[in-house]
This record gives structure tokens, sequence and C-alpha cells, in this order.
């Protein structure tokens, strides 16, 4: 029987390069993953966009897959990644599950910022770290800031070269609504993250509960990097169920 592989979308400010400890450890376990890089961000050299244009990247790869005939694909959305496999699974329901690691698991007519509207308020280090550019069309991170937001239970190199690499995030994909919500017909499992300062957990409770099953990790908001085997463990068990 062949496993379905994995499709991995990076969260905002982010790049493919953020799930390379992830996928070594996919590799090591015989679970072939993709990596994409959203318009604008890592080696893409296409302009950035909006949540529409970064789930129409994501479309094209499920629309790959199954012209070569290949199973359906999982999934995988982090943080600000959620609402784009989101809006991908809606716009071609052709996906093996969802996977939402700290990620806006969003509902039909809802953006990442009226998401965070509607929960109740909570403080996180990530607003600090945040610093608006271009006239309020994007956002930057703080590198000193960030580290703490995202990457607080990563070594200190790793989470240096990381916020090294991080790039400027369209505000469009944050004010911009999903079209539909596939959980309605597809599996979905939500990776809860007990310490993180970027995705509230009370937040990422609220989201949770829309998705079919919980998995709860006690670490900061990059899990793929501070707490791989345990991710992978996620991961692989969905794969091979």
């Amino acid at each position: 029987m062949t496993l379905p592989s994995v499709i991995l979308v990076h969260g905002a400010w982010h790049g493919a390069w953020c799930w390379a400890s992830l996928q070594a450890e996919l590799d090591r376990r015989g679970i072939a993953s993709l990596a994409v890089d959203l318009p604008g961000h890592g080696t893409s050299d296409l302009p950035l966009g909006d949540l529409h244009g970064d789930a129409e990247i994501v479309v094209r790869l499920l629309r790959s897959f199954e012209e070569r005939g290949q199973p359906a694909p999982v999934l995988v959305g982090h943080s600000y990644g959620g609402a784009v496999v989101t809006e991908a699974a809606a716009r071609y329901p052709r996906a093996a599950h969802l996977v939402y690691v700290a990620a806006f698991a969003l509902e039909r007519g809802e953006s990442v910022m009226s998401a965070l509207r509607s929960f109740p308020a909570r403080e996180v280090a990530l607003s600090g770290a945040m610093r608006v550019v271009d006239g309020g069309a994007a956002s930057v991170l703080d590198a000193e800031t960030a580290i703490p937001a995202l990457y607080g239970e990563c070594p200190a190199a790793v989470a240096e070269a990381a916020v090294a690499r991080l790039s400027p995030q369209p505000m469009a994909t944050m004010t911009q609504e999903v079209t539909g919500s596939p959980r309605e017909s597809v599996e979905s499992t939500y990776v809860l993250c007990e310490r993180d300062r970027a995705v509230h957990p009370d937040h990422q409770r609220i989201m949770a509960a829309r998705c079919t099953n919980t998995v709860v990790l006690e670490t900061d908001h990059s899990p793929f990097v501070s707490a791989v085997p345990r991710t992978a463990d996620v991961i692989e068990g969905i794969v091979r169920r």
C-alpha cells in the first residue's frame, strides 16, 4: 500500500525552510513530504500576495497529485498556514486529512483577524514583535522579540538562524476571508501547543474544538523545531492510519 505524502505549509513570515528538521525525521520514517514556499517567501521569486493566492499554490499541488494518480495527500498548516490549507481544501476538496499545528482553523467567512477579534482577548508576545511597513501593506518582525514569541523552547543557535530568514508578510493574508469550511467533510487534527506565545493556547482550544481530533504538546509555537519527534509521531500516525 502506498502511503499518502505530506504537504507542509508554513506560517506568516516563514518559508519552506522552517520544516527542514521535521522533513528529515519524516524521511527517516519512510514518509514523503513536500514543503511549500508561499509567494514571496523563502526561495519564491513571486510577488507577495494574499490568502487566496497562497491557497492557489496549494491547490495546484493537490491537482498535480491527482493528475499523477497519487493518493490524496495530508495537508499540514502551521499558524497562518492553517488558513491557507483551509482555503485550499475548500476550493479543491482532495486532501486525506487536515493537520493544524498551532494554526488558524477558520470557519467559512472568517479571516485570521476577524477570528482573533471574536475570541476572548489574550496577550501574546508576538504582538510586541510586529512592525507595520510599506504604508500598512505588510508587517515584519523584530528579530530580538520574535525569538521568545516564536522559538521560546528551541535551541538558541537554531532560533537565531530562523529569525534571519524571516521575510515580510502582507496584511491582506490576515484580513481576507476563507470561502469554505472543509472540515465538514475532511477529517482534521489540531496540534495544540500549550506554551505558545504567538497564538494563545486559549484561542487554539477554540479552534481545536472545530477539528475531529486534538493532540496537545507542551511546547512553544514551533514544534517542528522544539518537539520534532513528537510532531512527527502525530503526522506518522495520521499517514499510516
